[in-house]
């Protein structure tokens, strides 16, 4: 058994308290919101699942928190608890809810034209400063960022004539199809919880363990892959950082084979003003960008290099000169002028260098603040960072790849901490023990996370 393994093993013995726990803080979960609760019953009568969109039911309670307002970095339920919030919309308010900046331009814009299908003086400025940050000459907008992938991955296929793409085990790029695969036992299988695959996803995809060069060297070397989709650093199966050099050789091995780089920065974006391209220098083909782009505002976006777009270009001219409009890229509601103009706030007065350096500094502080608890209380976990973007997981050692991340979840466990952690006012994002860091959080709140994070530890250890 290795370290990792014995480590979750005991970890794991007791699991009769993790369900004694759990049963009472639902409880007290259950009696201290009427108000959600008596909602999310009506909800079920009209709404799938009880809520407007089916993720919303993945919070750790029975049903889930009703919101009656969100402001910087707190938000209050209808039955008036107020929550420090190291979710944000899992990154879709990363910089805080409701920002005034964001609020009035908003407000100006809607009174000015939500959306025509024709370009804003926005959408330059736009695409200007989208191309300073992120070093890529050419920019379009779309809705989300499963879009900028969709998209990119489309114009991929059609300059390089080829078919498959190639993604990480335990990766996410939105709901796009050839994304949403699983590695078991060296084979491509839809996703575990992949609702009705529309074909067999090996003919689409291939997938290999992030951190592998070799592994990336065979599958490019049978060069029938158009692009490669990735995360800089993995954040989907919880943080996976590349190991040193790694995205070195997978520049220099995509360009050998002729394989297109397309780097998703949805999450990637708590690094840094420009990412994780930006501030370790990444010479992406291609680059998407959604959720926090424009302050919530759905908007999504992705940049191409001067010679894909040349490529683009030559590849695609003739098609665009007929009338008809069904190339599979874009969306009569993508570059709209309201999301534009808040794109444009978010991107010039939100999104700054001296917000990322309050961010990191702050997100740093949660770090230390768990590490100290973890390693007082002599227990086989670890905390890593990315960022403005924190997690703390149930083993001892850090995860390189999918597989040994998949090796170290423990749902009960992630689950009942998620709880105890929503009963005293603490907000993470549900998929795992994730917590990110906004400009609007106060060293209050981040010492506020360290006591119940300690609390919360000290009721399950006894």
């Amino acid at each position: 058994m290795s370290r990792m393994q014995e480590a979750i093993f005991l970890i794991k013995i007791n699991r009769s308290r993790i369900r004694e726990l759990q049963e009472k803080e639902e409880r007290r979960f259950v009696d201290a919101r009427p108000k959600s609760s008596a909602l999310f019953q009506r909800a079920k009568k009209s709404l799938l699942a009880g809520v407007p969109m089916n993720w919303m039911v993945k919070w750790a309670g029975p049903f889930p928190v009703f919101v009656a307002n969100a402001k910087g970095a707190h938000i209050t339920d209808v039955d008036g608890h107020e929550y420090v919030d190291f979710c944000l919309g899992d990154s879709g308010a990363m910089f805080g809810h409701s920002l005034k900046i964001v609020a009035d331009t908003i407000k100006t814009q809607a009174d000015n034209g939500i959306t025509m299908m024709l370009p804003t003086e926005d959408s330059v400025l736009v695409g200007e400063e989208l191309a300073r940050r992120f070093g890529l000459p050419f920019w379009q907008i779309s809705m989300t960022a499963t879009d900028a992938n969709r998209f990119s991955i489309r114009l991929a296929r059609e300059i390089t004539g080829r078919k498959k793409i190639l993604v990480f085990n335990g990766c996410y790029h939105g709901s796009v199809d050839e994304a949403l695969i699983w590695l078991e036992d060296g084979a491509v299988r839809p996703g575990p919880t992949n609702i009705g695959p529309a074909i067999d996803p090996s003919m689409t995809t291939q997938a290999i363990e992030f951190n592998d060069v070799r592994a990336l060297e065979r599958a490019l070397s049978s060069e029938d892959i158009a692009c490669v989709l990735c995360e800089p650093a993995m954040t989907n199966i919880g943080i996976i950082l590349p190991e040193e050099g790694y995205h070195d050789a997978l520049r220099e091995i995509t360009e050998r084979y002729g394989t297109l780089l397309i780097l998703d920065e949805t999450h990637t974006i708590c690094v840094g003003p420009g990412g994780y391209t930006g501030e370790h220098g990444l010479r992406p083909d291609m680059l998407t960008i959604g959720k926090p782009i424009a302050g919530g505002v759905p908007a999504a976006a992705y940049g191409i290099s001067e010679e894909v777009a040349e490529r683009v270009r030559l590849h695609t001219e003739a098609k665009m000169r007929t009338s008809a409009s069904d190339s599979g890229i874009g969306g009569t509601l993508s570059g709209n002028a309201l999301a534009i103009a808040a794109m444009r706030a978010n991107l010039e007065k939100v999104m700054t260098k001296e917000a990322y350096d309050r961010m990191i500094r702050l997100s740093k502080r949660f770090t230390e603040g768990v590490d100290e608890i973890i390693k007082s209380r002599d227990l086989p976990w670890h905390v890593i960072r990315l960022g403005a973007r924190a997690e703390y997981r149930f083993s001892p050692e850090i995860p390189r790849n999918g597989i040994e991340a998949e090796a170290a979840e423990d749902f009960d466990l992630d689950r009942l901490m998620h709880l105890m952690a929503l009963n005293r006012g603490i907000l993470l994002t549900p998929f795992h023990s994730m917590a990110l860091v906004s400009p609007e959080i106060t060293e209050k709140d981040i010492d506020y996370h360290t006591k119940v994070f300690a609390e919360c530890v000290d009721l399950l250890i006894g």
